[in-house]
């Protein structure tokens, strides 16, 4: 993996996740929260994740330079959570993800994270939007979005998939 580009905030360290990531692939995929607001992904093993990230994460990697990244904090080196741009079948362009272990929410690290790769996506990447998607539920993840400058746009559905979805985009 060392191949493909890491980035650093004040307080993160952001990886492309990789197979040495399964653990905490496996940790984070199962807490309430994913499975609540992102989905249960059947990722009950070691694996598991290792099939996850191999099928899941890594041919967009390699496709396009980048893709899902691990948090790390820099002091203690601590894997948090993960923050990623992603090529998404049903959303036009680019979309911004985050997810964090529970003990590391409301700290701030989401914020830093997703500001790092918005930047990273338009100044490094030439990605002209970020899309965002998230349920009508998680507040939490709205209220992110718009601290980050993105906008409501519409309500939209993925394909195969019935949950009706908020879009927020942010343009250049």
């Amino acid at each position: 993996m060392s191949s493909y580009k890491s980035y650093k905030t004040e307080r993160l360290i952001l990886e492309p996740t990789s197979n040495k990531d399964a653990e905490f692939i496996l940790e984070l995929l199962n807490t309430p929260k994913w499975i609540k607001y992102i989905g249960d992904r059947n990722v009950h093993s070691i694996e598991d994740a290792k099939n996850y990230i191999q099928h899941k994460m890594l041919p967009q990697l390699k496709k396009l330079g980048y893709a899902n990244y691990t948090v790390i904090t820099k002091s203690a080196k601590i894997k948090i959570g993960t923050c990623g741009l992603y090529n998404r079948e049903g959303i036009d362009g680019i979309d911004i993800g985050f997810a964090f272990l529970p003990k590391y929410e409301n700290n701030g690290f989401a914020f830093e994270a997703a500001n790092k790769l918005i930047k990273t996506a338009f100044e490094e990447l030439a990605i002209p939007k970020i899309n965002a998607i998230t349920t009508k539920k998680n507040f939490r993840s709205q209220k992110l979005l718009l601290k980050l400058g993105l906008k409501f746009n519409e309500i939209i559905k993925l394909p195969n998939d019935n949950e009706k979805l908020l879009l927020y985009t942010l343009n250049k």
